[in-house]
């Protein structure tokens, strides 16, 4: 049985029912919850406070959820904290957004709690897990740190989500082989339910933003029509 570590979860959204519905359910499977209702004062707290997960909602006063997202994803000291986001919408373009910028996750309002405490704890058990004593995998341009789960370019730092790190790192450990989406969503997603095959498709044209000199022509990350994905082996 999975045993989870007391986390500190932010709850952002501007529905007093949501966020009471949301904290019961977490503080009931013994996290450490606290809640805001506007996109500053949220911004604000995430700055000044160590939290594990932010569970964001996508429209808010002030700064949108986006922002908040992509301010996270930009930042040192915040970019590694998962984020699963909350759409009031159920359209495509909603739910790629945000994954877009970097989110690790989505769900759709309304929801059940059950669901949502599914997808926080296949996140959390991603990216809580014992990392590999340090080890440098280099490829052209490319330095990844296993062990600090992060990545330079011509020693330049990159801006990676966890995700992109892991769906980078197990494409480059087996450079050469050609993966379909459902074996990357085995292998990098592993047993989550919940994600579908087009958002692998999503984190790579994210990854080939950072990577890549020519996204449109990717040297390290590329496609087999028809087939998959794969990172050449003469990179």
């Amino acid at each position: 049985m999975y045993v989870m570590e007391r986390k500190k979860i932010l709850v952002v959204d501007d529905e007093p029912d949501i966020v009471e519905l949301v904290t019961y359910n977490l503080r009931k499977e013994g996290f450490d919850v606290s809640s805001a209702v506007d996109g500053t004062d949220a911004l604000a707290r995430i700055r000044k406070e160590k939290f594990d997960f932010v569970i964001l909602d996508l429209m808010l006063p002030g700064i949108q959820g986006i922002e908040i997202c992509r301010i996270m994803r930009s930042d040192p000291l915040m970019k590694n904290i998962p984020i699963i986001m909350l759409t009031a919408k159920g359209e495509e373009v909603d739910k790629i957004l945000g994954l877009e910028m970097g989110a690790d996750d989505y769900i759709t309002k309304p929801f059940s709690p059950r669901e949502l405490l599914a997808r926080i704890k296949t996140v959390m058990r991603r990216t809580s897990e014992e990392r590999a004593e340090e080890t440098i995998v280099r490829i052209g341009k490319l330095a990844i740190n296993k062990e600090t789960y992060s990545v330079t370019k011509d020693d330049r730092p990159l801006e990676l989500s966890s995700t992109e790190f892991r769906l980078l790192l197990y494409l480059v450990e087996r450079k050469g082989r050609v993966f379909s989406r459902d074996q990357l969503l085995d292998g990098v997603w592993k047993d989550e339910a919940f994600v579908e095959p087009r958002t692998v498709d999503v984190h790579i044209r994210r990854l080939r933003t950072q990577i890549e000199d020519d996204p449109a022509n990717p040297k390290y990350v590329k496609t087999k029509r028809g087939i998959g994905y794969y990172v050449d082996s003469e990179a």
